[in-house]
């Protein structure tokens, strides 16, 4: 299916419906690393609307406009001052709207195939944006592409400005308002005064940074789809059986969970399958479970030398983790990276356990301690993030199956699928999605050297827990 039966048919600028009473909003030790990465870009496949395509395109540029006033950051521009800092200017200046047609795209073509269809990469503007662009080019916009019996919503926004929670909050309180929602999302948090507020200055090149990876390199991206059983199953293994009770628990197929019985420590305690007493904080969760086996399975596909350092490395969500807590509606990045390190033959001689154990450690410890020293680093050594592959033994994952991506409603039902554009696309990146049906299920948008792709597919180990997608 080539990428050129998507064409484009309008462009304009959608403003505000009412003018921002914010000024500026200084970014953070968070926000100025993502200058160098490209625009976030992500959407929903939906069924035909109910109605015309021209109205729902007139209704979605109006909510747009709606929105922008609750989310004013996204319609301004960047700007930096003689001081060195970079600040958003929510001066209203508008984000893009882009409307396309591909009357020869079915929705069985793009959710049948093993692979993501190349003409999904259309379904989206500003292609490989760096978000240090946010100086001259809008930090949003919006495109809506017409399909033979279906719509697709895509939006991009600067990766500097929001990340994944701030990004799914603006896409859908846009849905809800669509919707005629009389009830939207809570509404954003746009304080600066937190520990990612900093009087440091990170310094560019003339012109400008650069993106840290090689874009056009060849690569195979697929769906994998995991059901809420078989990662229940990798869970249960990388546990080696020590589970806590389901019953005990009261858990629903997620790893969220508010009271359960507490030891004079403070600490979680339950009673296992096996009758031992498991500490919550030991327990590996189903999500660091199902990034193990992908560790592992990757790792062996690449063939690497037994030798050789391999990095799984994960973005995770800081709002709750500091003290005090963030607001969880806080509006921009709040994220830092973590990295696990281990030898290849090690990884692999190893149970799965080990692996995820080493994860899971890594995560419980990133506590508030080591959020404030990681922006203490950080303001020793300004710098860029370094997305990409650089030794060949490399994984990130990005996003989150914790986002609500499938909680969004344009007023005739919930979306069919989540999809990605080409934004941030390297060997060994990774991005979680919810399974459409809920209940702990997870999607991996797996990006791999074709090679690379081949031999997962051939992992036995990784394969039995793959399903039919839903």
């Amino acid at each position: 299916m080539p990428s050129s039966s998507v064409t484009l048919l309008s462009q304009c600028t959608i403003y505000p419906d009412k003018k921002s009473t914010i000024k500026s909003l200084k970014l953070s030790v968070s926000d100025l690393p993502m200058l160098s990465c490209h625009y976030i870009q992500k959407g929903v496949l939906l069924t035909q609307p109910p109605y015309s395509i021209d109205d729902f395109i007139d209704s979605l540029k109006h909510s747009l406009s709606v929105a922008l006033s609750h989310f004013p950051p996204l319609a301004g521009r960047f700007s930096t001052g003689h001081d060195g800092h970079v600040r958003i200017l929510c001066n209203d200046a508008g984000v893009q709207f882009v409307t396309a047609t591909a009357p020869h795209i079915t929705l069985h073509s793009i959710l049948s195939h093993t692979d993501v269809p190349p003409c999904v990469k259309d379904f989206f503007t500003f292609d490989w944006l760096i978000s240090y662009s946010g100086h001259s080019k809008p930090l949003a916009a919006v495109q809506i592409t017409e399909l033979t019996d279906g719509v697709f919503v895509g939006c991009t926004v600067n990766h500097a400005v929001t990340d994944g929670t701030s990004f799914w909050q603006f896409f859908n309180t846009l849905a809800a308002i669509c919707k005629g929602s009389q009830k939207l999302p809570k509404a954003p948090d746009f304080s600066r005064d937190t520990v990612f507020d900093s009087p440091a200055v990170l310094k560019f090149p003339t012109g400008g940074p650069t993106v840290t990876f090689n874009a056009a390199e060849p690569l195979r991206e697929r769906i994998f789809h995991f059901s809420k059983e078989a990662i229940g199953k990798l869970k249960y293994r990388a546990n080696r059986g020590e589970l806590i009770s389901q019953e005990i628990l009261g858990k629903q197929g997620n790893d969220s969970w508010k009271t359960v019985n507490g030891d004079t420590n403070g600490k979680i305690t339950s009673v296992t399958g096996n009758g031992n007493v498991l500490n919550r904080t030991d327990e590996i969760s189903s999500f660091q479970s199902l990034s193990a086996q992908l560790w592992r399975s990757v790792t062996r596909a690449r063939k690497l030398d037994q030798t050789k350092t391999t990095t799984f490395r994960m973005a995770i969500n800081c709002r709750h983790r500091l003290e005090p807590r963030l607001d969880p509606y806080y509006f921009g990045n709040a994220i830092q990276s973590i990295p696990t390190y281990a030898s290849a033959g090690e990884l692999l001689s190893r149970d799965l356990g080990w692996g995820a154990d080493l994860l899971h450690k890594n995560v419980v410890a990133h506590d508030d301690k080591t959020v404030r020293r990681g922006v203490e680093n950080w303001e020793k050594q300004p710098r860029l993030f370094p997305l990409g592959n650089f030794d060949g033994a490399s994984i990130t994952m990005g996003s989150s199956p914790r986002f609500p991506m499938y909680d969004n409603d344009f007023g005739w039902g919930r979306p069919l699928a989540v999809r990605s554009g080409r934004a941030n696309k390297f060997d060994g990146k990774i991005s979680a999605f919810p399974g459409r049906e809920g209940n702990g299920s997870v999607d991996l948008e797996v990006v791999l050297a074709p090679d690379t792709m081949a031999g997962l597919e051939m992992d036995e180990e990784f394969m039995q827990y793959v399903s039919e997608m839903v």
